[in-house]
């Protein structure tokens, strides 16, 4: 089976997102999926594109990754203008009840739910649109097969300790979900987390530092949001090698995936296509799960063993950051930023008259360093 993955250019500035269409099968017989939908203003352009490039083809299949607006928001255009089969996507207020035990309430009530609700409005109205055509909703959950890809993460009970600590559910109870050993990072102080959150947008002005093949500022202990890590990884072999798709995986979802891979007997580092998760922060990777998901860092100038996409606003100077690029580059990858441009990795199927060869990504001699 051969299989075509693109990433469409999504956001400007700082406004990131993704959003993925994958073709499966063979040359004159395939099915087409979406992975994220990206901006509410990408919707648009990822339903012409599908048009142009695919008139008259239904969707197989439809993978929000989590429920973050950058993911989601573009796919109601997707509902409202195009056939879709099947659409996997958690609902928070449909699963908060079983993980009662995990808030501060143990009983959420009516209006609690009726809230949550409220608060994922684009989550309800894909539901509404993906009922309104007929289309079958799934949850998907680690062991999961979509199409021709595998859910690696996240398993059911990782998705419920995660959900009562997302920003837009109510308050957790955090002895509960420490005992457990679910509790994702370290619990931090609001200023804390908002200059943490300057510093990634930019507005904290930024220190560089030397790195080179052998010098690698990339640190372990990076910590991203619990919606984050509660992204849907996938995992599938074709014609053309072993590929995987983190959405905005985090260091935890990406072991969490890991441990399921090879408890399902899947070599790990022999991958011919990664998505780098979450736009290339470096709060979602380190040394060590890049060292157990891609391999050990290459000797220099060995050469690429696969490719790497990653999706990057058009004009942001902080994604994906340098040090992410290098780390992947290190370990065999031949990074691609979106940055204002469609990226499209043939997978065997026959390249497109119209799209030129991308420059890839170079190591950086400067990085910027940690705050």
């Amino acid at each position: 089976m051969k299989c075509e993955v693109e990433f469409l250019a999504v956001g400007s500035a700082s406004r990131a997102g993704d959003a993925i269409i994958v073709r499966y099968g063979e040359t004159t017989a395939y099915d087409l999926m979406v992975v994220d939908g990206g901006t509410a203003e990408s919707g648009e352009t990822l339903v012409n594109h599908l048009q142009g490039h695919f008139p008259n083809r239904s969707l197989a299949h439809v993978v929000l990754t989590h429920s973050d607006q950058d993911h989601a928001s573009g796919l109601r255009e997707v509902l409202r203008r195009v056939r879709v089969a099947n659409l996997w996507l958690h609902i928070p207020w449909l699963l908060a009840p079983y993980a009662s035990d995990l808030f501060k309430t143990k009983q959420l009530s009516q209006a609690q739910l009726d809230s949550m609700r409220h608060e994922y409005d684009v989550i309800d109205e894909l539901v509404q649109l993906a009922q309104a055509q007929g289309t079958v909703l799934h949850y998907p959950f680690q062991g999961q097969v979509i199409g021709p890809f595998c859910v690696l993460s996240p398993s059911w009970e990782t998705y419920r300790h995660l959900l009562p600590q997302f920003d837009r559910t109510p308050e957790p109870d955090r002895e509960q979900i420490e005992g457990a050993s679910m509790w994702i990072g370290t619990q931090r102080s609001s200023i804390e987390l908002v200059m943490r959150a300057l510093f990634e947008s930019g507005a904290a002005k930024q220190k560089l530092t030397l790195e080179s093949w052998q010098v690698e500022r990339l640190k372990d202990g990076g910590v991203t949001s619990p919606s984050n890590e509660s992204s849907v990884v996938l995992y599938g072999e074709f014609e053309q090698g072993r590929y995987l798709l983190t959405g905005d995986a985090g260091v935890r979802a990406l072991t969490w995936a890991a441990d399921y891979a090879q408890a399902m007997g899947v070599t790990l580092g022999k991958f011919s296509f990664v998505q780098v998760p979450h736009h290339g922060s470096r709060r979602n990777v380190g040394p060590t799960i890049l060292n157990r998901l891609l391999g050990p860092i290459r000797i220099v100038r060995s050469g690429s063993t696969f490719t790497a996409f990653v999706s990057a606003p058009a004009s942001d100077d902080i994604h994906p950051r340098k040090m992410v690029v290098n780390a992947f580059t290190r370990r065999g990858g031949n990074v691609f930023g979106t940055q204002g441009r469609h990226l499209i990795h043939y997978g065997g199927f026959p390249a497109r008259e119209s799209y030129k060869d991308a420059e890839s990504l170079k190591l950086a001699a400067t990085v910027e360093e940690y705050d």
